[in-house]
């Protein structure tokens, strides 16, 4: 069949979706990219936060539309909103021929051949199942980079959170089973690894009795063909000594962690069910920048949670200025059924939400610009990712810089550069969150 897929939510779920993806293709069906010639429609869906559920719908009616007007006859949805709402998406939907719950993704091929005999499918595994490799992914990142999801699951809690129900506790996923995936991906190309899990820092405490992201990470740095490893979602209350010592020894690891910290009032942090104190947190991040001094920390804050007062969010934004994060995201707290946050008292009104997020990223905007002053005269090695249209220039990112979350460094430069390839630049000028750039004389990496 002539299949659509579309992939929504984070990069673990694309993840997911890559491994769909190279499954079905594997198995003769034709990925398409035009919905009007789609013989089935697969949908991996998020529902995370109320904007990630409303897109889902979103998505999931517009596509049914398809079945009647279209080639589609076979409608499936997958992922997290699948878990979650399984009886509201059959019984208000019912153009959606099957239904496949977050750690059944592996009966993508038997719902296909399912739902277009005309026999409706379910698959709902246990939600502590570490599904099975699948083989070979579908890469979908351009070739370059890509993702390898080391874990599935969590075991925090935190209060606003909906994940322990819809992705089960915490499983490392085995470092063999990590290695022979990474190997693959750097034989297609990948010159960037990006690891992610719901949580990374706790790697291999279930599997192995200890933490053991730091020896995961020495295994993949010898894999010949991987330049970047990049690593994201490290709870700041677990990282611990040999992960920055490896950090610090390995080249190819870049100097750039995400830690999510959500607030600074100690008061809202354990309201959130957060397992760290403000002044352990300014220890973290003082320990991580004397240890490795050029480290680019990314964070993502949550404003206008339950109970949050005028004075915690000032306090919140006293933090922000006195850490000077290099990279910064704030979410409106959003009210998810089934989690102990959207039952407490004194919610906040959205339009307070939104105004204390905006004053946050405000505040951010002015410290990423002076960041990036700062950069100026500065040669940074860039990774390529594509040629700005019509113009004699590159986009890039330096080793600061996540794909899709964070900012670019423009490249002017005449010379005919490719996707892929790392250059060194000169740094001349600075946005809010951009860079601009010229090749140095001897740029080849």
């Amino acid at each position: 069949m002539k299949l659509l897929f579309i992939s929504l939510g984070c990069d673990k779920n694309l993840v997911d979706s890559e491994e769909m993806l190279g499954l079905l293709s594997r198995n003769g069906h034709e990925i398409v990219d035009d919905e009007t010639q789609a013989e089935a429609i697969i949908i991996n869906t998020c529902c995370f936060i109320g904007d990630a559920k409303e897109e889902s719908v979103n998505t999931i009616l517009e596509m049914a539309e398809y079945k009647k007007i279209g080639t589609c006859r076979v409608l499936i949805v997958t992922g997290c909103m699948a878990q979650r709402y399984k009886n509201e998406i059959i019984q208000e939907i019912p153009e959606v021929d099957a239904v496949l719950g977050t750690t059944s993704y592996g009966d993508i091929l038997k719902a296909v051949e399912e739902a277009e005999a005309g026999r409706h499918f379910e698959e709902f595994k246990d939600i502590d199942f570490l599904p099975e490799e699948l083989g070979e992914r579908v890469l979908t990142t351009g070739g370059h980079f890509g993702y390898l999801k080391i874990a599935e699951g969590c075991d925090k809690h935190c209060t606003y959170c909906i994940i322990p129900k819809l992705r089960g506790r915490y499983r490392s996923v085995p470092m063999e089973r990590l290695l022979r995936q990474a190997g693959q991906m750097a034989e297609k190309g990948v010159k960037e690894l990006i690891l992610v899990a719901q949580e990374t820092t706790m790697y291999g405490t279930d599997l192995y009795g200890k933490k053991s992201l730091h020896i995961l990470l020495q295994e993949l740095c010898k894999i010949q063909g991987i330049r970047w490893i990049r690593i994201l979602y490290c709870y700041p209350e677990e990282i611990y000594d040999e992960l920055i010592q490896t950090m610090k020894e390995e080249k190819k690891i870049c100097h750039y962690l995400d830690l999510p910290i959500q607030h600074a009032s100690d008061r809202i942090l354990k309201r959130m069910g957060r397992r760290t104190t403000k002044q352990e947190l300014i220890n973290i991040v003082e320990k991580l920048r004397q240890e490795i001094p050029d480290i680019f920390l990314r964070t993502t804050l949550i404003s206008g949670f339950p109970g949050e007062t005028q004075e915690d969010h000032e306090e919140l934004m006293e933090f922000v200025d006195d850490m000077e994060f290099d990279r910064l995201g704030v979410f409106p707290y959003s009210a998810e059924e089934d989690t102990p946050a959207a039952a407490m008292e004194n919610q906040v009104p959205q339009e307070i939400k939104e105004a204390r997020r905006d004053e946050l990223m405000e505040l951010q905007q002015e410290i990423s610009y002076e960041k990036g002053q700062e950069r100026i005269g500065q040669v940074l090695t860039v990774m390529i990712e594509g040629q700005v249209s019509g113009e004699s220039a590159y986009i890039g990112r330096t080793y600061g810089d996540a794909p899709k979350v964070d900012g670019y460094i423009f490249v002017q430069t005449g010379e005919l550069l490719m996707t892929g390839d790392f250059v060194k630049v000169r740094v001349s000028g600075a946005m809010e969150y951009d860079l601009i750039g010229e090749l140095e004389d001897e740029y080849t990496e």
